[in-house]
Formats: C-alpha cells, sequence, structure tokens
C-alpha cells in the first residue's frame, strides 16, 4: 500500500519528536485533501490533545482526547498500518485519567503509535530522513508569507 507523505510525517513528527503542533498541521492538510475524512480527524485530535494537556489546557485535552476516540473507535483495531485499536485504548485512558486529573495528577507521558505494516515502518523511516526535527518546537502558527504557513522541511 502506497501511504500519503502527509501521513508519513505525521508519524515521524509523532513518535520521534513528539511534536504535536506539527503533526495538526500536517494532518489537517491530507484531512482537507481528504474531504475531512473522520479518520484523519481522529488522528489529528489525537495530536491537538496531547498537545493541549503539555501546554496545561486540562479541559482542551480532555475535548479532544474524547473527540478522537470517538472517531477512531468506528474503524478496524488494524487500520492505515497502525494499531488503532491499541491507540483508541490508549487515548480513552488518558481522557479518564485526565477527568479525574485534579483529585490525580500525573505528569504528562506521550503516547506512541504503534506501526504493524513494514511497508509503512520503512516509508516512515525514511520520511525521518529528510523531515527535520523543529527545535525548539513551535507553540502556535507562524507568521504566513505569500498566503502559507512555512513548513519544516520535507512537507509538502
Amino acid at each position: 500500500m502506497k501511504y500519503e507523505e502527509l501521513y508519513l510525517a505525521y508519524l515521524v513528527y509523532f513518535n520521534r519528536d513528539q511534536d504535536f503542533f506539527e503533526c495538526h498541521e500536517v494532518l489537517e492538510e491530507l484531512w482537507l485533501q481528504r474531504e475531512r475524512d473522520p479518520l484523519y480527524k481522529g488522528l489529528l485530535q489525537v495530536a491537538v490533545g496531547l498537545y493541549h494537556f503539555r501546554n496545561s489546557n486540562l479541559i482542551g485535552g480532555i475535548k479532544m482526547l474524547h473527540s478522537a476516540a470517538d472517531q477512531l473507535e468506528h474503524y478496524p483495531p488494524v487500520t492505515l498500518g497502525i494499531e488503532l485499536g491499541v491507540l483508541v485504548e490508549q487515548v480513552r485512558s488518558y481522557a479518564k485519567k485526565l477527568e479525574e486529573f485534579q483529585i490525580s495528577p500525573f505528569p504528562y507521558y506521550d503516547l506512541t503509535i504503534i506501526i504493524v505494516d513494514p511497508e509503512l515502518q520503512l516509508a516512515v523511516n525514511a520520511a525521518a530522513e529528510t523531515i527535520k526535527p523543529n527545535i525548539p518546537q513551535r507553540r502556535g502558527p507562524e507568521r504566513r508569507r505569500n498566503g502559507k504557513v512555512p513548513h519544516a522541511e520535507g512537507k509538502h
């Protein structure tokens, strides 16, 4: 199966860099290209939920993670070469813990998307060689130049 370059970039930013702002940027572009496909919306919302919690927006994190799980739970457990079922379980668990955060606080932690398709893993590894990490990571949209948001190397 051929995977979209923007999807590969999303997986690199998610797993390698934990750069959830960039995850949002690349997957939003793909989501729009795919006529607002709910699968991509759910994956996008996982990153946004983690981004919000990591930046102390507890309510935003809860809302996005619940919405992500609601979007993604309708797909097969293995979808787009990843363990989507496992991701949905992790996201639901994370959201539930966030709901209890005031009573039982815990330190932020990242999630990892498990890649099960060897072809996808090879494509992600190749993409990772061309995508430079954003150091420091962006915390919000950058000023637009010529009507476009500047992207990191390797994105289209």
